[in-house]
């Protein structure tokens, strides 16, 4: 892949950028440091690398190639489903690590804002869809 240290280099900026909102409380719709939630938090990270994603989690999961858990990069987007009664996409994460098959993302949470998560949290990996990579 001719491509793949450019790619590399963009994911690396988009999840920076995604980083520099750590701490950002939740906002539903929000989408600067005033408050974020979780669509907000990675459309505005891949828009600063021009790339252009739907609004919301459930339309940003038809985006991109889906992927194996193990093929997992930075910068690639896990979806779940946190809602038990509603069987659609309603959360994103952008990963900013996987070492050892230990997946780090981070995403806006209601509860805590922006923060860092593991996919081998009970909740998360309960709730967990796929992976996709837009890049």
């Amino acid at each position: 892949d001719l491509h793949y240290p450019l790619r590399r280099q963009r994911q690396m900026c988009i999840r920076d950028s995604a980083k520099t909102f750590e701490g950002t409380r939740y906002k539903f719709g929000g989408t600067d440091r005033k408050g974020m939630d979780c669509s907000g938090l990675v459309y505005v990270s891949f828009r600063k690398e021009n790339i252009e994603l739907p609004r919301i989690s459930r339309d940003m999961a038809k985006q991109g190639i889906k992927l194996r858990l193990n093929e997992t990069e930075k910068g690639d987007l896990v979806f779940f489903k946190t809602n038990k009664n509603r069987k659609t996409i309603n959360h994103v994460g952008l990963v900013v690590q996987n070492k050892k098959g230990v997946i780090q993302f981070i995403h806006s949470t209601s509860s805590r804002g922006v923060i860092v998560s593991s996919l081998t949290e009970k909740y998360w990996k309960n709730a967990f869809v796929e992976v996709r990579r837009i890049i």
